[in-house]
């Protein structure tokens, strides 16, 4: 009798367990809902109509300089929404822009060739077919979840008396859905609509949230074509890490030949010296040791540092978080590191690590930073890196500049980047890889 006791216990705290963490699935899949319907709507308004009016200038020239910055905005606005259904459905939505070439120049000729550019790009419109796609369907699978879990509870605050606010009991003065609220006895029927209504919602509140981002990877994703962009991306990404790999060489061989290879020629110089001068002027023979013995010391001291520039031994010997650490300590600015991550594999914690230490240069060197944040954590098979700094803010990827080089970096790996760096800071560096963590 006592084990059947507990053992019914137990499935009644199970059962407990399971509904609350249903009910608070719902209650943030309704917020969640709630938020994008509203913030959703009037971005996506605001965004359609700025991009329409920009279009149509073109003809008068003023487009040429209007629609890259109205249409960049469109991107970054696609790029917030891929990032909220990776995060909060698990639903990723590929971002297939075409890259800008190299050397791209500025003035009035540089912004018309980046009009042109932007306009034959296919996901440019696909993003103007996802504005109006927001407005409408999206508007409406955002607003569901949110209605089913909030719109309940008008139910149960009419069937405890607020439907006396709305009328003196004579006639109609409020309708809960189909149910016309004249009494107390309609406002019972409310609280049992509210009811279905709310046990509908614990149960498909997320589904239905998950749905409106299945519709957004519908009108954003290539519908055809994805092969083609995805081996054009790679070939991009192999190109770029080719590219940094040559770059990569030339620097060592360059600082092998100016530093340590120079220092060593000099000792063997001066050893060749020493040996001449052993019998006749063991003064000076003794002072060329002396500098010999220096000039090794300095060779050991940048073939050291070379070394770690290629691959810093803390990183192989203790994982990213604790090279990340080493990093911060080296920093003039006060830096805090959170890291929740296990290892990656190497060439992952390779790219990870230079990504985060060009990041903090960035920070101190050209954002003024007075204090840095790092965290890395996991999320959903990514390795997820995030720097933020309190500095000026203002940090655009230009080709060819810091920023640009970590999202090639992370490219190799099918990782991504995304900067948040309004004017007056502050700025946060997200990366994300994707990888296996042990």
């Amino acid at each position: 009798m006592g084990a059947r006791a507990v053992r019914a216990g137990r499935r009644e705290s199970a059962d407990r367990h399971r509904w609350g963490a249903r009910a608070r699935a719902a209650a943030v899949a309704g917020a969640r809902g709630l938020w994008l319907a509203v913030a959703g709507f009037a971005g996506s308004l605001a965004l359609l109509i700025l991009s329409a009016v920009s279009l149509v200038l073109i003809v008068a020239g003023v487009g040429v300089v209007t629609t890259p910055w109205v249409l960049g905005l469109g991107r970054h606005w696609a790029n917030w929404r891929r990032a909220v259904a990776a995060e909060w459905c698990g639903v990723r939505i590929p971002a297939t822009y075409r890259p800008f070439p190299d050397g791209l120049h500025g003035g009035l000729l540089g912004r018309a060739e980046r009009c042109r550019l932007l306009l034959a790009d296919p996901a440019t419109w696909r993003d103007l077919r996802w504005l109006l796609a927001d407005l409408t369907a999206g508007f409406v699978t955002a607003l569901l979840p949110a209605v089913l879990v909030l719109y309940p509870l008008e139910g149960y605050a009419l069937a405890a008396g607020l439907w006396r606010v709305f009328t003196d009991g004579t006639y109609v003065g409020w309708w809960y859905g189909f149910v016309p609220v004249g009494g107390q006895g309609t406002a019972l029927l409310a609280a049992l609509l509210a009811t279905a209504l709310l046990a509908t919602g614990l149960r498909v509140a997320p589904a239905l949230l998950r749905v409106h981002f299945l519709l957004t990877r519908a009108v954003l994703a290539p519908a055809t074509g994805e092969l083609e962009e995805r081996v054009r991306e790679l070939t991009r990404t192999r190109r770029d890490a080719v590219d940094t790999s040559a770059a990569e060489l030339r620097r060592i061989e360059r600082d092998l030949h100016d530093g340590a290879q120079a220092r060593l020629v000099a000792v063997g110089m001066d050893l060749g010296t020493v040996e001449a001068l052993m019998e006749k002027d063991p003064q000076k023979a003794r002072a060329l040791l002396a500098q010999a013995r220096q000039s090794s010391a300095d060779a050991l001291t940048e073939l050291r540092d070379l070394v770690r520039g290629i691959h810093p031994p803390v990183l192989a010997e203790r994982g990213l978080g604790d090279a990340v650490r080493a990093l911060a300590l080296r920093l003039p600015v006060p830096t805090q590191v959170e890291v929740a991550a296990g290892r990656a594999a190497a060439p992952v914690e390779s790219a990870a690590y230079f990504a985060v230490s060009e990041a903090l240069t960035n920070a101190v060197k050209h954002a003024g930073a007075g204090r840095i944040w790092v965290d890395v954590r996991p999320a959903d098979g990514l390795l997820r890196i995030s720097v933020t700094d309190d500095g000026a803010g203002g940090a655009v990827v230009t080709p060819g500049g810091g920023l640009d080089g970590i999202a090639r970096r992370l490219g190799t790996f099918d990782g991504v980047l995304a900067v948040s760096s309004p004017a007056g800071g502050p700025t946060v560096v997200t990366m994300e890889i994707p990888c296996v963590l042990s």
